[in-house]
């Protein structure tokens, strides 16, 4: 593909598409306004799965499985060619059932039909109980084994039964995404820091330049992987489309030991041991636009109801505190597709919580979009979002 890109966007989406391109021979540029791969990509918590894909429309489920598919080979090779281990490793996510409320369990959940869909889905699912669910007791510390607590997820998970989907896998986002930046560039590729496009100029049905914070920059083709900032970058041509920043909180803590066997899941909140015994306690869902600010409160919340299930983080010290801006979208579909009247631009954003997810998958849609070539499915819900 001798073809010139400039690609807006370098985080997960924009730095694996161009990975993907210059691979296949393109030139490739990558504008980013802050630092690549620091903004949604960065701060995410690498499950490889929708929390409970249950709850999900068929488009995004469609999207994040065939995108979880295609990590193994992808994290291995990148690996590979650059040394750094993206720490690809299949955890299992366990879902609870929904704390309990003052007036009883939440109805909304419906153990049975989750796993009725798993079942057309073709998703292992298991169902677990609390007496199988920690770590053993001979892999905490000392100072963990002496804290009392009286069940081993709390007060919050006492009754009802868990479901385990032993397939589900994790990444640790900052090393993929550090293996990724470098790889494109040992493969040519130009990555242009602290760049904020401020215009658009287009005439005759194409794209013919940006206008940039560094200068003037153009290209035959133009991809738009701005995450959040995907309408602002679109400006006048981004037409009926809806992509809105969401931020989102986390926490950090650290163990010796990973204290968990599993990603564990109840609603809104998870938590993700890491193999070197980090966890991540997330997380939040904020719509106040883009103020990527931390709050007392959110971290108050993400901890007290973190700890219900997990006591041994009582007097675990907090490691760090974060947030960041999610590309929000109806739904959950993002776009992957060529603009209705722009012929050389192209838009892959809109990913919401699942960015990392569907990164493999989106970016081959899109660059079969480019080619003319065959989908792995139907693709026509992910050009939808142009509102045309």
């Amino acid at each position: 593909m001798n073809t010139e890109f400039l690609i807006v966007g370098a985080g997960i989406i924009g730095l694996a598409t161009a990975q993907r391109l210059l691979a296949q021979g393109a030139t490739v540029t990558v504008l980013e306004r802050g630092m690549a791969g620091q903004e949604s990509s960065w701060a995410g918590g690498g499950i490889l799965s929708p929390l409970c894909p249950w709850d999900y429309p068929d488009e995004v489920t469609r999207l994040t499985t065939y995108g979880a598919a295609l990590f193994p080979a992808w994290a291995a090779a990148l690996h590979e060619a650059t040394g750094i281990d993206p720490e690809y490793e299949v955890s299992g996510m366990l879902v609870l059932p929904p704390p309990p409320l003052d007036t009883g369990w939440d109805p909304g959940w419906n153990a049975q039909a989750a796993r009725k869909w798993c079942a057309a889905h073709g998703v292992r699912v298991e169902e677990k109980t609390s007496l199988s669910l920690t770590r053993p007791l001979a892999s905490l510390s000392l100072g963990e084994r002496e804290r009392p607590h009286s069940a081993p997820w709390g007060e919050s998970w006492r009754e009802g039964n868990a479901l385990l989907l032993p397939d589900v896998a994790q990444v640790r986002n900052p090393r993929l995404l550090r293996a990724l930046r470098l790889q494109v560039v040992a493969l040519g590729g130009r990555i242009v820091e602290h760049c904020t496009v401020r215009d658009m100029v287009a005439g005759g049905g194409r794209v013919q330049a940006l206008a940039t914070s560094c200068g003037v920059f153009s290209a035959e083709n133009y991809i738009v992987t701005a995450g959040a900032w995907s309408k602002e970058v679109l400006g006048q041509y981004a037409l009926q489309l809806d992509i809105k920043p969401v931020r989102g909180q986390m926490l950090l803590f650290k163990f010796d030991a990973p204290p968990l066997n599993h990603i564990v899941v109840q609603g809104d909140l998870y938590l993700i041991p890491r193999r070197d015994g980090h966890l991540l306690v997330g997380s939040t869902l904020e719509e106040v636009g883009f103020d990527k600010h931390t709050t007392v409160a959110a971290h108050d919340d993400l901890y007290q109801r973190a700890q219900r299930l997990l006591p041994q983080l009582c007097d675990m010290p907090l490691v760090r505190h974060w947030a960041g801006l999610r590309p929000a979208s109806p739904r959950n579909i993002p776009t992957i597709a060529r603009h209705p009247q722009l012929d050389n631009l192209y838009l892959n954003s809109g990913h919401f919580r699942y960015g990392v997810t569907m990164a493999p998958a989106s970016v081959e849609i899109l660059l079969n979009e480019l080619a003319g070539a065959p989908q792995p499915f139907d693709v026509a819900p992910y050009r939808a979002g142009w509102g045309v």
